[in-house]
């Protein structure tokens, strides 16, 4: 015999027993449960979106190494590029005046122009070295009556010398196989020579110093 139960869904209880309130306590704390995950997980979703933007920021504020070195190089550019600029060489205004009484006094003293601008070719040798003596006692005299001569280097022709860095090169003129920078090591060829003293008469003003030789005639 089959016995067919009938459950009517639309009934609602009226009474309250031990079962129907567990059931309730159960479905209140399966729903304080749920709420609090859901909580949870809208602050992990509020963090983590915070998170990028801090982390972005670290990232902005740390420059990386190459740039660092690329603004290092810039700032050295800009230190080569706006250095200050060196003073100009200022140039000594020369007149010729001196020179031309040099030349005078050779004149005077051992007729330098004359053997200078004369056609020795016709000459012999005997009758030119006759004439580059006379010349030679008159220059001679000349120069040390008018200038001081000093040699520039002390040590003897021919010495090995060393020329040490930053050594004056308009007292010291390099030959040979001149290679690198100072320290340098050779063999003295000349001593050279300096000036140091200069005793030329002052001119007079009016004076044409331009006149190396007056014009000689004889009345």
């Amino acid at each position: 015999m089959n016995t067919t139960y009938a459950i009517d869904l639309s009934l609602k209880p009226t009474t309250f027993d031990l079962w129907h309130v567990c059931l309730a306590s159960t479905v209140v704390l399966l729903s304080l449960i749920l709420i609090a995950l859901l909580l949870a997980m809208v602050v992990s979703l509020v963090r983590c979106k915070n998170r990028p933007k801090a982390h972005s920021i670290q990232q902005a504020t740390q420059v990386p190494e190459p740039v660092v070195k690329i603004v290092e190089k810039i700032v050295e550019v800009e230190k080569l590029v706006y250095a200050p600029v060196p003073e100009p060489v200022i140039l000594k205004e020369s007149t010729p005046d001196a020179a031309l009484q040099l030349l005078a006094l050779l004149q005077k003293d051992a007729r330098f122009i004359d053997f200078i601008k004369e056609d020795i070719s016709s000459y012999s040798d005997a009758d030119v070295g006759v004439a580059a003596r006379v010349v030679h006692e008159g220059c001679n005299k000349t120069i040390n009556e008018h200038f001081s001569l000093g040699a520039i280097r002390s040590e003897e022709e021919g010495a090995e010398i060393a020329l040490p860095q930053g050594f004056d090169a308009s007292a010291v003129r390099l030959t040979g196989n001149v290679v690198g920078s100072a320290p340098f090591k050779g063999t003295l060829l000349h001593r050279g020579w300096q000036v140091t003293d200069v005793r030329l008469a002052k001119l007079t003003q009016g004076h044409n110093a331009k006149i190396i030789a007056a014009a000689e005639v004889e009345l």
